[in-house]
């Protein structure tokens, strides 16, 4: 490491501010976007809107100051307007500001909670998906504490209501009856919405009941466009030969990789076409483009593309390859001008911005002081599976250092999903501490077992059961047969190995501990320990069935999940463990770290248990974050045996 480079602290990481949420105006010549801190201070996040020049001739500037929670920016389609969702008169509500100056006006003042704002076509009516206000009922019952809870009832259903700007008046476009609307997309001419609903607010069965419409807001008209596959997202309108379609996101699965499937609305028989079987990178989002076809990104290996869909062949054309990670794409009115996020091995995510096919130039400079950190170098890993599977990953050394100065302690972190992936992205976070544990003198493994995206549908879907496949059989082996390559290469001490990760990679780590006792530290961080008590608890509920193999109802057992789940193996573990979980998680309840830390405790393996309140799947609070990055640091300093540790876990 330079002299002169200054000190990679943990405030450093979570201090930061990140980009999210890029929108293009409909004229190609602006973009606005969301700016936060990476954790927040208070209660709840605070986020100002940013506002970029497309082209960069201009220096990106605040539109709001950032002292609430604005967020859901929406371009009128005038382009001089910005509408967005804002706490700042308490509950979150509708605002618009002017790109010319003056201060944000309130459009609504609704009871319910809005999640969700679409400027129409004709720039008279906003699109809102909200939840009902609460009834005199409601209030009565909450002040008496009469608050009996019936399950699957007094469920906060989304609905979709129109506001009218010239009157102010908001009125519920009734049609769908009491299905929940979770996205809206409006017909670049007239007045129709893409509204995709589900069943019922919960995850499970909502995921899985997803369904497509086609509403006029004037008249309350629906045209059922039927059921999509499961998690159905991002609808955009396109035309063909004249007659309207909808392209849309859905597994083919409840678990796997997406596909963008296409169905004419004027039809006579609703039919769902896959525009993407049989691709070898897989889709990972689609923006509309008013005068033309879409556009989508794709996961390919550690890089991403962008294509636009050929009208004629249906398919998917590759406009330009990009390094590293491009997520969020939006595209303005004519296409020819898109935005997106974009970060590579040595670059933070930025709102980037240009031709689709073309270069684009970063906007938002949203963390100035990383580039005088001096960081480890990040390098592609391509090397194969015992059964022939190409694989991918990366490798980051500590900075200075090279393959040649090895073997170094060696830390495998997992990603989470498994629908997901490293791409050649940079990797600083505290839920991603590549490049935090890479500073502190560790080489870090980030692989891509099957399972992940960014390598076709089948890999994808290859530790699903329902398609022959089990989480802890070939995903753990394409990890065990990379950890293998970088002690063969003389990168790892295989007596200095760790392992970790977050959600699914939590799972990873748990399962490699009860599997074998070459790693000398583990992190579980949000891991799943047992698939049935998953399954009851968690709020992805049956879907998560996919994964463990069975619900547990099925008779006595044993049952397919007691044989991929953690607990079962706990006698076995002897490896040092750092358990860590949000108190509030619903994704993957704290139950799953309780019952992993009393099985260890029975069986006397040194481990420690950190519960953080108020966090959810994701931890959010600036606190919490801190002490998670130091925890990691300093769990695998003591245990891997490199050095001395502050106690801030940094090296000495």
């Amino acid at each position: 490491m330079s002299e002169d480079a200054p000190e990679l602290t943990a405030e450093l990481v979570v201090d930061g501010a990140v980009p999210s949420q890029p929108v293009i105006s409909p004229d190609g010549c602006w973009v606005a976007y969301v700016v936060a801190a990476v954790g927040h201070r208070a209660e709840r996040r605070m986020c100002a809107l940013g506002l970029a020049a497309a082209d960069g001739g201009s220096p990106p500037r605040k539109l709001t100051a950032g002292t609430t929670a604005d967020f859901g920016p929406r371009w009128a389609p005038d382009s001089a307007s910005v509408f967005f969702l804002s706490d700042r008169t308490g509950s979150a509500q509708l605002h618009r500001i002017w790109l010319g100056g003056g201060e944000a006006e309130v459009l609504t003042d609704w009871h319910g909670e809005i999640r969700d704002a679409w400027p129409l076509a004709d720039g008279r009516l906003v699109a809102l998906v909200a939840t009902d206000e609460p009834t005199e009922d409601d209030k009565r019952r909450r002040a008496e504490r009469d608050d009996a809870i019936v399950w699957g009832q007094q469920l906060r259903r989304g609905r979709l209501r129109v506001l009218d700007l010239a009157t102010g008046e908001l009125r519920t476009v009734d049609g769908l009856g009491g299905r929940h609307v979770v996205e809206l997309a409006p017909r670049p001419e007239g007045s129709a919405l893409a509204v995709i609903s589900w069943a019922s607010p919960e995850q499970d069965p909502g995921l899985v009941t997803s369904e497509l419409h086609v509403v006029d807001p004037q008249t309350g008209t629906v045209h059922d466009l039927g059921r999509t596959g499961p998690r159905a997202r991002s609808p955009v309108w396109w035309q063909a030969e004249g007659s309207w379609h909808l392209a849309y996101l859905a597994r083919p699965g409840p678990f796997g990789g997406y596909a963008v499937y296409d169905v004419a609305v004027t039809a006579p028989a609703a039919v769902h076409r896959d525009l993407t079987e049989g691709m070898s990178a897989c889709p990972a989002g689609l923006a509309q483009v008013a005068d033309g076809p879409p556009l989508a990104l794709f996961a390919d290996g550690l890089d991403t593309a962008i294509g636009r869909l050929d009208p004629g062949l249906r398919r998917f054309r590759c406009l330009s390859a990009r390094d590293g990670l491009v997520d969020s794409l939006t595209a303005s009115r004519s296409g020819e001008v898109v935005a997106a996020l974009a970060t590579t091995s040595r670059e933070p995510v930025n709102v980037h911005a240009g031709p689709p096919g073309g270069p684009l130039i970063r906007l938002s400079d949203t963390q100035p002081a990383l580039r005088a950190i001096s960081w480890g170098t990040q390098e592609r890993l391509s090397y194969q599976a015992p059964d022939g599977l190409d694989l991918d990953g990366l490798l980051i050394l500590p900075p200075g250092r090279s393959r040649a100065d090895g073997p170094f302690p060696l830390i495998t972190w997992v990603h989470g999903g498994p629908p997901a992936r490293y791409a050649d992205q940079f990797l600083l976070g505290p839920r991603s501490p590549g490049q935090w544990l890479a500073t502190a003198g560790y080489a870090v493994f980030l692989p891509n077992p099957r399972g992940g995206v960014g390598h076709g549908r089948d890999f994808a879907a290859a530790v699903v059961r329902a398609a022959g496949g089990a989480v802890g059989g070939a995903d753990w082996s394409d990890i065990v047969t990379g950890i293998d390559l970088l002690i063969t290469e003389g990168v790892a001490d295989p007596d200095r190995l760790g392992i970790g990760g977050a959600s699914y990679g939590g799972f990873m780590a748990a399962w490699a501990i009860g599997q074998t006792d070459r790693f000398k530290a583990a992190i579980m961080d949000a891991g799943i320990s047992d698939w049935g008590m998953l399954l009851a608890t968690g709020e992805f509920g049956t879907m998560d069935a996919a994964l463990g193999g069975s619900c547990g109802w099925e008779g006595t057992g044993p049952h397919p999940h007691d044989q991929v789940s953690p607990i079962s193996f706990a006698s076995k573990i002897r490896t040092p463990v750092l358990i860590v979980h949000g108190q509030d998680d619903t994704n993957v309840p704290v139950s799953q770290a309780i019952y992993f830390h009393r099985a260890l405790s029975w069986f006397g393996v040194e481990h420690e248990l950190v519960i953080y309140p108020r966090e959810g799947h994701a931890f959010a609070e600036r606190n919490h974050q801190l002490d998670l990055l130091c925890r990691t640091r300093a769990w695998f300093g003591r245990w891997l045996h490199d050095g001395a540790s502050d106690g801030r876990g940094l090296p000495a």
